[in-house]
């Protein structure tokens, strides 16, 4: 009985045109074979599923291929190219960097780097997770990294480049994998799919094509498990029900009670989702990107082309501070519902949270009716003239002999007073004192006011 191969492995590319999303790459070691300009060390980086190790198996088989293609690919017909692909050649040797991390494992290298290959071009160390080797592994390996023999090359994969030293880093080669992209990703899928004579729904694909965070690894072990869940054809409902991922029913009512008002809704939602048993981390999960979206689409921006009338439909009830708002509640949620006491409790708090959003004012709308309360009841400012309205006083000047005389004193003229107007009229100061507000007014100004503070995340004291 042959044993089955996960598709992972089975789809694991076996020539360079074969990767997905490393076009640059490719490209630069291809040219590097046909010039004869290969380094001795290539640090490969990148996150997880996005062809690290592949790279550097398809270069070593380059290298070492006794029948390289004009257009620089492993034949995979000749003996090299077929030891290198199981895993069984002598002069490629593959090392796991978090089992052989220790100084004793580097001293063996380096007593065994000086024999030569055997039928192929060059030896070559294959360390994977490199970073995880030791300091003082490290140490033992600069002298032999930087001047190896001209029949040695070095091929470090890891995907934390920042653990490594800079010692090592600069006698290396640096490539850098991208995340493969969700356009790239599905037609990979798609293309899978047929050749094992199955069928799937384009939805199907886009969910799983998302939930793989750019690793094709990733993607292919999900696809997979949905594939032993349901004979045939990949549907966006097995994919669902194996991951246990909300409906899109379930998160589009999220608006629809948000906007009623209805909070019961998140009592209704967690015990329907917490009843099934499924992954609440999933949940969340679906939750960011399903806002996420929501957001995107508020500031111009079509991420993706699934249900998107129902997104149209949506967006319109959520504001932009309100959608940031909700993110922040559900990235902290994340986190925190790890360890909550209760899983149940802290998401129907996370719902709740959500729905009252929609009833919270913003930011915009409050400094608005706080403009219009201070000009309702704006108070009379002092009519006293500011120091630049003052008339200019000149300086006095020296009195003349005539003037030291003494002069008869004459009595100055009495003016009326200023406040003082025209007969018959009432007589009022021309700057009254500022009336206090009637009771009812300056209860309700305290109280939005206080609605403010709170709305802000200050606090406002009465003033005694």
């Amino acid at each position: 009985m042959n044993e089955y191969q996960v598709l992972a492995r089975k789809f694991r590319p076996q020539r360079f045109r074969d990767v997905v999303a490393q076009e640059s790459l490719v490209v630069t070691l291809k040219n590097a074979i046909r010039m004869k300009r290969t380094a001795h060390a290539y640090l490969f980086c990148g996150c997880r599923g996005t062809g690290k190790t592949t790279l550097a198996r398809l270069f070593a088989k380059a290298l070492n291929c006794h029948a390289l293609s004009e257009e620089i690919e492993p034949c995979n017909a000749c003996s090299s190219c077929q030891e290198i692909a199981a895993g069984h050649a002598i002069d490629v040797l593959e090392i796991d960097g978090a089992s052989h991390r220790g100084i004793e494992d580097i001293r063996q290298i380096n007593e065994t780097i000086g024999f030569a290959p055997i039928g192929k071009r060059f030896k070559i160390y294959l360390i994977d997770e490199v970073h995880m080797l030791t300091k003082e592994a490290f140490n033992a390996l600069l002298k032999t990294l930087e001047e190896p023999p001209g029949h040695v090359k070095f091929f470090f994969c890891t995907t934390e480049p920042h653990k490594i030293p800079a010692t090592i880093l600069s006698r290396c080669q640096r490539f850098n994998l991208r995340r493969i992209p969700e356009d790239k990703m599905i037609a990979k899928l798609h293309q899978i799919i047929t050749e094992i004579h199955l069928s799937a729904d384009q939805e199907a694909l886009e969910i799983l094509a998302e939930m793989s965070e750019g690793s094709l690894r990733d993607a292919l072990s999900l696809l997979d498990q949905v594939i032993a869940f349901e004979k045939g054809k990949v549907t966006a409902h097995a994919v669902t029900e194996v991951f246990g991922l909300p409906s899109n029913e379930m998160l589009f009512s999220l608006t629809a009670a948000g906007a009623k008002n209805d909070l019961t809704a998140a009592f209704k939602i967690a015990e329907e989702f917490y009843a099934s048993g499924k992954n609440i981390s999933y949940f969340i999960e679906e939750l960011i990107a399903h806002f996420r979206t929501l957001l995107l689409l508020k500031n111009g921006i079509s991420p993706t082309e699934r249900d998107k009338k129902q997104y149209d439909q949506a967006v319109v009830h959520y504001r932009m501070d309100q959608l940031i708002q909700i993110l922040e509640f559900l990235t902290e949620g994340q986190q925190s519902i790890k360890s909550a006491p209760s899983e149940r409790t802290a998401l129907e708090m996370l719902l709740l949270k959500i729905l009252r959003t929609h009833q919270q004012l913003s930011l915009e709308s409050l400094v608005q009716r706080l403009l219009s309360l201070e000009q309702q009841f704006s108070i009379t400012e002092d009519p006293s003239p500011k120091p630049e309205e003052l008339p200019k006083i000149s300086k006095p000047k020296a009195p003349s002999p005539s003037a030291m005389t003494p002069q008869p004193s004459v009595p100055a003229p009495v003016r009326a007073p200023q406040a003082i107007q025209e007969k018959g009229q009432a007589m009022t100061p021309l700057s009254a004192p500022p009336q206090p507000l009637p009771l009812q007014e300056q209860s309700r100004f305290d109280t939005v006011m206080r609605f403010a503070a709170k709305e802000l995340n200050g606090s406002l004291k009465k003033e005694l």
